[in-house]
C-alpha cells in the first residue's frame, strides 16, 4: 500500500489513487478529439480515404462486436478471480450451435443456442476451476482444445453425410438468416446526409460524417444487444450488491467469506456468465454468415487483451475492442490504408512524447519520439505495406497496446489464485 504523505490521512491516498484509476469523461472527450484531428490529417496528407470512411467503421463496428463480447466474459470471470482462458474455446461452441441452430430453427434461436452452448463451456471451467482446484490457465487451455475437437466432430455428422444442407461441408455450415438492422433516425435514416458531407472530402467534418455514418447505419440487433451490454456489466458490477459482492471475491475472497458471502456461488456466476457472453461473441460472427472451422481466429485471446488494456473496466474493454476491430477493418479493406496507419502511429507517439515530456519523465517522450521517428521513415520509404504484415495488424496492434497499458495496470488482487473455504491469507 502507498504510504500517506505527512498530514495526510490513508483514505484520502486510497481515495486520490481510486480517482487516479477512473476514467473521467472530459479526458475521453479530449482523447477522441485528438484521435480525430490526428486522423483526419492523417486521411489528408496520406490521401488513405479508407482511414475514416464509413465503411470501415461499419466493419470496425461489426468486428469489435465479437472480441467486445469475450472480453466483457473475461472481465466478469476476473473480477471474480477466475483467469478465463478459455473463451476461445467457448467462442467456438457459441460459433457452431449458433449456425447450426440458427440454419434450423432461425436466428433467433441460433442466438439463444450460441448463448447456451458458452454457458456450459463457463460451466466446465467453474467446475474445474472453483470446484476441483484446477489450474486456470490449463483448464482454459483444455476447453480452448475441447471447443475445437466438439466443433469438428458435430460439424462430421451435422455436415459430413451425403445427404448435408447445401453449401455445407465437414468445415463449414450453410448459410445463417439475418438478424434485422436498424439506423439512428436523422443520422442514417432518411436522406443520406452524412453520405453527402462524407463525399466532400473536408477536414474534420467530412471524417466526423462518415465515423458517424458507419457507426450508426443499418446496426445488426445483435451489435445493439452487445452495445448495451456495457453499460449494463457498469450497472451490475458498480452498482449493485450483486457486483460488489461479486467484486470483493475477487479482491480478498477470504474477507468476503468471512462477511457471509457465497464465494463459490458468485465464481460460478461470473464464469458462467463470462461464458454465454463469449458464446453470444460467437453468434455475432456467424448469424447472417455462415460457420467455418478457424474463424473465432484468436479473438478469445484478443478480448482477454482488450481487458488489459482496459484495466479490468467495460468502458476501457470497449475502447480496447473497438481500437482491435478498427485495426481489423483497415487491414481488409485497403493496404493503402495500412500505410496510413504508419503515420498515425508516428503522430500518436510524437503526441505521447510531448505529454511524457510535460510529465518530466524525459526518457520516456525520448523513447516514443524515437519509435515515432522509426514509423515516420517507414512510412516515409514505403509505397506498400507487405501483405504478410497487412494480415498481422490486428495482432501486432494488440502487442502494442498491451506494451502502453502495462504501465498501469490494476488487476483484481486474487485474479487466478486458487481459494479453498477455510484457508488463510
Amino acid at each position: 500500500m502507498t504510504a500517506a504523505a505527512p498530514g495526510e490521512s490513508p483514505v484520502s491516498t486510497r481515495d486520490r489513487r481510486r480517482r487516479s484509476l477512473s476514467v473521467r469523461p472530459r479526458n475521453v472527450a479530449l482523447g477522441a478529439g485528438l484521435l480525430l484531428v490526428l486522423l483526419s490529417t492523417v486521411r489528408v496528407v496520406s490521401g488513405a480515404d479508407d482511414i475514416t470512411s464509413s465503411g470501415t467503421f461499419g466493419a470496425a463496428l461489426r468486428l469489435a462486436v465479437p472480441i467486445g463480447l469475450a472480453g466483457l466474459g473475461g472481465l466478469w470471470a476476473e473480477r471474480a478471480g477466475i483467469v478465463n482462458i478459455g473463451l476461445e474455446g467457448m467462442l467456438i461452441l457459441g460459433t457452431w450451435f449458433g449456425a447450426w441452430a440458427g440454419f434450423f430453427y432461425g436466428p433467433w434461436v441460433g442466438v439463444l443456442a450460441a448463448v447456451a452452448a458458452g454457458a456450459l463451456g463457463g460451466l466446465l471451467h467453474a467446475l474445474a476451476t472453483v470446484t476441483f482446484g484446477v489450474d486456470h490457465v490449463v483448464s482454459g487451455v483444455a476447453i480452448n482444445l475441447l471447443g475445437g475437437g466438439i466443433a469438428r466432430y458435430l460439424s462430421s455428422i451435422a455436415y459430413g453425410g451425403d445427404d448435408r444442407p447445401l453449401g455445407s461441408g465437414q468445415t463449414q455450415s450453410p448459410t445463417v438468416d439475418a438478424l434485422p438492422t436498424v439506423s439512428l433516425p436523422v443520422l442514417s435514416d432518411g436522406p443520406d446526409l452524412l453520405g453527402d458531407l462524407e463525399d466532400k472530402g473536408w477536414f474534420l467534418l467530412s471524417d466526423l460524417a462518415g465515423i458517424l455514418r458507419g457507426l450508426t447505419g443499418d446496426v445488426s440487433l445483435i451489435t445493439l444487444l452487445a452495445v448495451l451490454l456495457v453499460p449494463f456489466s457498469v450497472f451490475v458490477l458498480w452498482r449493485t450488491a450483486f457486483g460488489l459482492r461479486l467484486r470483493s471475491v475477487g479482491e480478498n475472497p477470504v474477507a468476503a467469506d468471512s462477511l457471509g458471502v457465497a464465494v463459490y456461488r458468485m465464481k460460478y456466476a461470473a464464469v458462467v456468465v463470462s461464458g454465454a457472453l463469449a458464446g453470444l461473441g460467437g453468434a455475432a460472427l456467424v448469424i447472417g454468415s455462415i460457420y467455418r472451422e478457424g474463424q473465432t481466429a484468436g479473438r478469445g485471446f484478443i478480448g482477454l487483451a482488450a481487458v488489459i488494456f482496459g484495466n479490468w473496466r467495460p468502458g476501457g474493454l470497449a475502447a480496447g475492442a473497438g481500437l482491435f476491430g478498427y485495426a481489423d477493418a483497415v487491414q481488409l479493406r485497403a493496404s493503402s490504408a495500412v500505410r496510413g496507419l504508419l503515420l498515425f502511429v508516428a503522430l500518436l507517439l510524437v503526441v505521447v512524447a510531448i505529454r511524457q515530456a510535460i510529465l518530466r519523465k524525459i526518457p520516456l517522450a525520448v523513447a516514443a519520439l524515437l519509435i515515432g521517428g522509426a514509423f515516420f521513415l517507414w512510412y516515409a520509404t514505403v509505397d506498400t505495406v507487405p501483405s504478410q504484415l497487412v494480415g498481422f495488424t490486428p495482432h501486432l496492434v494488440t502487442l502494442l497496446v498491451l506494451a502502453v497499458a502495462s504501465q498501469r495496470l490494476r488487476p483484481p488482487a486474487a485474479d487466478g489464485q486458487p481459494y479453498r473455504r477455510g484457508q488463510q491469507t
